[in-house]
């Protein structure tokens, strides 16, 4: 069994190389070939990749592409996969509604089999509400009775990005006294939040609390806090996704007052459904677009538990066997979370 997995994220990314790696360790449990094929957040790069898989001898194409619905760029890559006659998963990021009319899998594009998302609005809701109750604890300065929120996201583009903000907002509706006084678009990028954050602090000087759609974006903005004299997690309450050894130091000492990670698994897992469906037991019967609550909340302890054990991107010591229904006939549903892998 062979695939290819066209990782949209750049390949110094630790997000993207987590999963990268993640993937290899499934693979390897499995038995399965996998190569790796890094995009560098580059659209052009991406679709250059599946040209070349399609341009392949027949002998030499995998049998299997995952890719992921960044930016949108999914209908794209799955049209030009499926003329092919290749078979495809998205992971990570599965398609948007009334976005690009692809339809479901398996039926305008036969070869299209599935997807599988980790629960991204859990993730805004988790990081959302354990920031509020951080800001609220402090006692920072309400305007109008409210306490005001400013929020960094990635792009208007990419499902996994939109779905973090909605849980971002279903938190502040859920809290009743935050007010949402702005968001922007700073591409995941560390450095984009840079600008967008002195912006924002210039244009919001009461707001004490910034959400964030990833890690880097996080870090970006605590150094325009910082440099204008503001102590993260005392004057100004900060949140993040992901679970770079930065945003994971940041937890325990304080600095970032939410995280939620562990979603990187989700190619792994992907293996795991494609492996059954290769090996005849279709992961249908739970649904071709699954999405999965991958996401845990971090603390100190957990942190601290995250980098001993996984700290430079060996994830060997996970069974990824376990999870297949093929190898565990006894097995009903599958079941995915990262909180476990932390014991």
């Amino acid at each position: 069994m062979s695939v290819v997995f066209i990782n949209p994220g750049k390949s110094d990314e630790l997000y993207w190389l987590s999963a990268g790696k993640a993937m290899q360790a499934a693979a390897d449990d499995l038995g399965v070939t996998l190569e790796v094929r890094y995009a560098e957040r580059n659209h052009a790069q991406a679709l250059a990749q599946v040209r070349e898989i399609i341009a392949r001898p027949l002998s030499n194409r995998p049998e299997y592409v995952i890719f992921s619905n960044e930016k949108g760029t999914g209908p794209e890559l799955l049209k030009l996969l499926d003329g092919a006659g290749i078979k495809t998963f998205m992971a990570f990021n599965g398609r948007l509604p009334g976005v690009g009319d692809i339809g479901q899998p398996r039926q305008q594009y036969k070869g299209w089999l599935g997807s599988l998302e980790p629960d991204a609005e859990q993730a805004g809701y988790l990081t959302a509400r354990s920031l509020i109750n951080k800001a609220r604890h402090a006692g920072v300065p309400r305007v109008h009775g409210k306490l005001q929120m400013v929020a960094i996201s990635g792009d208007p583009a990419t499902p996994s990005s939109l779905r973090r903000s909605d849980g971002m907002r279903r938190a502040i509706k859920e809290a009743g006294d935050v007010r949402l006084v702005d968001e922007v678009y700073a591409s995941w990028s560390q450095e984009h939040a840079l600008a967008q954050g002195g912006w924002l602090y210039v244009r919001y000087p009461q707001a004490r609390m910034v959400w964030a759609g990833n890690d880097l974006m996080a870090m970006g903005a605590m150094q325009v806090w910082g440099h204008r004299g503001k102590q993260a997690g005392k004057d100004v309450f900060f949140s993040a996704v992901n679970t770079s050894d930065e945003a994971l130091q940041a937890v325990r000492d304080g600095r970032l007052s939410a995280l939620a990670g562990g979603h990187f698994i989700a190619g792994a897992m992907s293996l795991v459904l494609l492996y059954d469906y290769d090996k005849g037991r279709d992961f249908a019967s739970e649904g071709l677009e699954q999405r999965w609550p991958l996401f845990m909340l971090f603390d100190a302890n957990s942190a601290q538990q995250f980098m001993r054990l996984y700290g430079k991107q060996d994830f060997s010591r996970i069974d990824f066997r376990r999870y297949s229904k093929v190898l565990n006939p006894a097995l009903k549903r599958y079941s995915f979370s990262f909180k476990p892998l932390l014991k």
